[in-house]
């Protein structure tokens, strides 16, 4: 079944040809079973077609290539990188930092992916644990590095590549090795980030690679703007992907929604991947220049109805909702058609993926019955690819077979004895057309034990003022009673993570408050 389906990806990609077959071959001896051959295989099929694009210029796939490979020897030589060692990134997106990834990835040494904009503690911490051989860095998190005493036997700005690259004289050339594993960080909203190593696996991860492109419709592109962070690890497993399939992948240091409309139109890019907050903001900022999208792949948070509906009547049938998590990776795609069946859904499983729904006896749940979200593949983080995956959210399958989430099962709450699921309350909110964003939080109740509190973000162009009276009216139509929120809080803006996640955490510093 696999090298069916591995022909099958093949014969999709034109990669099935005798001259393709001997530069995959060729490009896996010389390089390894690693992604540096990966690199190299695409360097040799699409040549000076461009495949890197940032704020500091573009590069074709054969000078890709050439840099990679250039540093992969240098960490292997200078910096003693192989199997059993380690290395950290605290980087944002550049044409360096995904360089860097794979060049580490393949001297078979391990690579941790880190979100800059942790705390210094957290960040304190996550070195610690780690114990990286060799920390790689953007300039603007050297003091948070100096402050927290990180005593790393080496540091690299990541900076230094560029002139690395281009002017030193490498003595040591590179010696083959399998990829080290990739290890992600949970997004740490409701709790403090754990690990999830990774190891890339040719044959592991053809099944989402396939319904990937299949399902996406993405195979001609030609264009690709990553707008999420690669640490996130979503946006890396989308720019390995569009290397394979010779796209140009165009990289923004920072989000910022109309540079990155700008981005879109200049560079007629037709796949996009976001999280919906990021995808917000560009409707907002300018709609206009995303009309050359065919496929807008849309995952890390929970995509509120408002915002698919909108996006449908706006751009086509152009939006796909993901769902997976840095522990699982991708599980399950929601086509247009989907969303347009059920603007909630998270689709249907990817192929190779299984699924159970656990109610609270551990018991499979009824159809429409909420449960905790169980999966199981084979691309799993190390050590749980053999095992059911507990992904920590609730959800449910519908009459039809849609999968629809309910929010993590740590903010649910238990108010009078029913169980309370504040996603839904916000996505109901979200419906409301004087609301620009809106959560839920619980709060404790003398009565009830726990009742939500909602904080609210009223539309800036709304003609009318929305009141507490006028909105807790127009619920009463919409929630159940032990759903009706005890207070309402209207705020200028929610916080949210570097990866457009709702912060849980500061919004819970919210309830505390209302409890003091």
């Amino acid at each position: 079944m696999k090298l069916f389906r591995l022909l099958r990806v093949m014969r999709m990609i034109g990669w099935l040809s005798p001259a393709a077959l001997f530069r995959l071959v060729n490009a896996i001896y010389r390089s390894g079973v690693n992604l540096l051959a990966l690199l190299r295989f695409a360097a040799e099929t699409y040549g000076d077609r461009t495949a890197l694009a940032d704020e500091q210029g573009a590069y074709s796939y054969r000078e890709l290539y050439v840099r990679t490979n250039k540093l992969a020897a240098l960490f292997q030589g200078e910096y003693g990188l192989s199997r059993e060692r380690r290395a950290a990134v605290v980087c944002k997106n550049s044409a360096a930092l995904m360089q860097t990834i794979v060049a580490v990835s393949s001297s078979g040494a391990d690579i941790c992916l880190l979100n800059p904009e942790m705390s210094g503690d957290q960040l304190r911490d996550m070195v610690v644990d780690l114990a990286p051989d060799l920390i790689i860095y953007d300039e603007e998190y050297r003091m948070k590095l100096e402050q927290i005493g990180c005593s790393c036997p080496s540091l690299l700005r990541v900076q230094e590549i560029e002139g690395i690259v281009r002017t030193r004289r490498i003595l040591t050339r590179f010696r083959p090795s399998p990829s080290g594993k990739l290890v992600l960080l949970t997004g740490g909203t409701t709790g403090k980030p754990k690990q999830a190593a990774h190891r890339p696996s040719l044959f592991h991860y053809l099944n989402p690679f396939v319904d990937f492109v299949v399902r996406l419709k993405i195979k001609d592109a030609h264009a690709a703007y990553i707008a999420t962070p690669l640490y996130h690890g979503y946006g890396l497993a989308v720019a390995i992907l569009c290397f394979v399939l010779g796209m140009k992948v165009v990289l923004q240091r920072g989000f910022d929604a109309l540079k990155a409309c700008q981005l879109v139109r200049e560079h007629q890019v037709e796949l996009m991947n976001v999280v919906p907050s990021m995808l917000y903001k560009m409707l907002k900022a300018d709609a206009d220049a995303l009309t050359s999208l065919k496929c807008i792949a849309c995952g890390g948070a929970e995509l509120s109805p408002k915002l698919a509906e909108e996006t449908l009547n706006r751009l086509g049938n152009v939006l796909y909702n993901l769902y997976g998590t840095s522990e699982s990776g991708l599980n399950f795609i929601a086509t247009p058609e989907d969303l347009r069946h059920n603007l909630r859904t998270i689709g249907h499983p990817l192929t190779g993926v299984r699924v159970r729904i656990m109610d609270a006896h551990d018991q499979p749940a009824a159809t429409g019955e909420i449960g905790r979200i169980h999966v199981r593949n084979e691309w799993s983080a190390a050590d749980h690819n053999e095992q059911w995956l507990d992904t920590g959210d609730l959800g449910y399958v519908d009459r039809d077979g849609y999968y629809c989430l309910c929010g993590r099962a740590d903010s649910m709450i238990v108010s009078g004895g029913e169980n309370v699921y504040p996603l839904e309350v916000e996505q109901i909110l979200l419906t409301h057309p004087l609301i620009e964003d809106a959560a839920a939080i619980a709060v404790p109740d003398e009565v009830f034990g726990q009742r939500l509190k909602i904080v609210v973000v009223p539309g800036c162009d709304a003609d009318v003022a929305l009141s507490e009276e006028a909105l807790r009216g127009w619920l009463r139509d919409r929630l159940a009673r032990y759903q009706m929120p005890r207070e309402i809080e209207f705020v200028d803006e929610l916080p949210y993570t570097p990866l457009g996640k709702l912060d849980r955490k500061k919004l819970g510093e919210i309830g505390r408050e209302y409890r003091r």
